[in-house]
């Protein structure tokens, strides 16, 4: 039997937040699924600091997973990057799953598509819904596309695989990924979204999701795209042409008139003054985008402890 078995390693890592309805059955479906494909697979289950009994559940289910469990509990909750930025670091499969959700809304065998797929060459394959989640999320991903310089444009994802060749590649960019997406859509090697059709409707975003989401949306759009800067650079356009209308008409009472004493004066320095003012802004909007990105860099997570199960 083992010798149909697949010989890499693989590694599959979770984002667990508040899911104790969902985490046994997710793992018990993964884990009998990948027991006959795979000789050596783990599971890192990375606890965002969860307040429910998401991690009784996990340690009830490691009595009889035949994989490898580790739980990587988070000091706090650091939302969705950085815990699954900490499981990647943790993982040391050739191959590594990543799951953001543990809602099941697909054929089981899509993770033996996707894994055959990044054998034939693409270092990281997605498995992606054939709607966007809802209104915003398609909101979203139309505006990074079209304001981001991305080799693949990005879309909704329920999991995908990343070979190890692409995590090297990845962390000898950054340190730290703000929105992994954004990085591995941009990293230079193929990539591949296998679509499927829900089998059940997508679950609804949690409140604390929600915020998360919110978040990395505002960051991912500062850091991998140059909507901050055109935007300020289209308002001072906007402020600079305001600024020379004012100019012209003051010039233009000022010899055809007879102006207030002082007033052409002061609105020709005025006017100046907001013009000059308006570049410097610019200028510093770029530079400040400049060393967020560097600062962002330096960002780490934060571990509590590591505990592995079996």
């Amino acid at each position: 039997m083992n010798m149909c078995k697949e010989k890499n390693f693989i590694s599959l890592v979770l984002y667990v937040y508040n899911d104790e309805t969902l985490v046994f059955h997710f793992l018990e479906t993964l884990d009998t699924f990948l027991a006959d494909k795979f000789e050596k697979y783990e599971f890192i289950c990375v606890n965002d600091a969860s307040c429910d009994r998401s991690i009784e559940e996990i340690k009830r289910f490691s009595m009889q997973a035949s994989g490898i469990i580790t739980i990587l509990n988070m000091s706090f909750h650091q939302g969705l990057e950085l815990s699954m930025n900490a499981g990647l670091d943790l993982a040391i499969g050739d191959f590594v799953y990543e799951f953001e959700s543990m809602a099941l809304t697909y054929p089981i065998e899509l993770l033996h598509q996707v894994y055959h797929k990044a054998l034939e060459g693409f270092d990281i394959v997605a498995a992606s819904p054939e709607k966007n989640r809802n209104f915003f999320s398609k909101l979203f991903y139309n505006i990074f596309n079209r304001s981001a310089d991305l080799q693949y444009p990005l879309q909704t994802e329920m999991f995908a695989i990343i070979s190890r060749r692409a995590i090297n590649r990845v962390n000898a960019m950054t340190k730290t990924i703000a929105y992994r997406k954004a990085v591995y859509a941009n990293c230079g090697l193929k990539k591949e979204t296998l679509h499927f059709t829900p089998s059940a409707a997508l679950p609804p975003i949690r409140r604390a999701q929600k915020n998360d989401y919110r978040n990395t949306a505002i960051d991912s759009l500062i850091l991998y795209t140059n909507l901050a800067f055109r935007w300020s650079t289209a308002f001072s356009v906007l402020m600079m042409a305001a600024m020379s209308a004012i100019v012209i008409y003051t010039l233009v009472i000022y010899s055809q008139g007879i102006p207030i004493a002082g007033w052409s004066s002061t609105i020709l320095f005025l006017s100046f003054s907001f013009l000059g003012i308006f570049a410097i802004l610019t200028t510093i909007i770029k530079y400040l985008s400049i060393v967020l990105k560097l600062n962002y860099n330096r960002l780490n997570y934060v571990i509590e402890s590591i505990e592995k199960l079996k």
